[in-house]
């Protein structure tokens, strides 16, 4: 018996194993920590560029806003977003926002009018809705937060886009609460004579 035990105490087969299984939910729990980082970062900077993009390009569009740019607009959001599943999981608020033409006490900015894209409509514009400031001041400091708030000179107009995004993780273990990720753009239209929106082709609204 006592020959026996001494050999099971010199016997270190096995020991690569039991080692690995101390070690492999670590291991593994940093490598799954480090890809969601990765992915986390990932998906801020894919819906940073995307409220970019949606401002930029509605801006561009100088002989006059339709409805079917509109559609065009988020069809580049929604071809730009598809790994992220932003439209089942998000919401793009886009405001046009304008000089109201009102002096004095009544003088501000207004949201001629507002689209937007995607399923979460649970999300809304955190600013103000289509019509707000038209005659009051309302909105005298624009849209923004803070010191970052944009205002339109007359005549002309901004493209302000909220991008909200409800994160989804790579693993759901329940340990991590998903963020929701947030950024706003703006951007001055291009040339644009007519900044009030038209409907040439009866085109389903995409109001908010």
């Amino acid at each position: 018996m006592l020959e026996m035990l001494r050999s099971l105490r010199r016997d270190s087969r096995g020991l690569a194993l039991t080692e690995f299984a101390f070690a492999a939910p670590i291991f593994l729990t940093l490598v799954l920590a480090g890809l969601e980082l990765t992915n986390l970062a990932l998906a801020h900077l894919r819906v940073s560029q995307m409220a970019m993009t949606v401002a930029d390009n509605a801006g561009r569009v100088t002989s006059g806003i339709d409805e079917a740019n509109i559609y065009e607009v988020f069809s580049g959001a929604e071809a730009n977003s598809s790994a992220l599943g932003f439209k089942e999981n998000g919401r793009i608020v886009l405001s046009s926002l304008e000089h109201n033409g009102r002096s004095g006490s009544r003088e501000g900015q207004t949201i001629v009018w507002q689209r937007c894209w995607g399923d979460d409509t649970a999300v809304s514009s955190s600013y103000g809705v289509e019509g707000d400031g038209k005659n009051n001041d309302d909105l005298e400091f624009g849209m923004g937060n803070g010191s970052n708030t944009i205002t339109a000179l007359e005549g002309t107009a901004v493209m302000f886009v909220e991008a909200t995004y409800d994160y989804q993780p790579l693993v759901d273990t329940g340990f991590f609460d998903p963020p929701t990720i947030r950024y706003e753009s703006a951007f001055n239209v291009r040339g644009r004579q007519n900044n009030e929106i038209s409907n040439t082709q009866n085109l389903d609204e995409m109001d908010c």
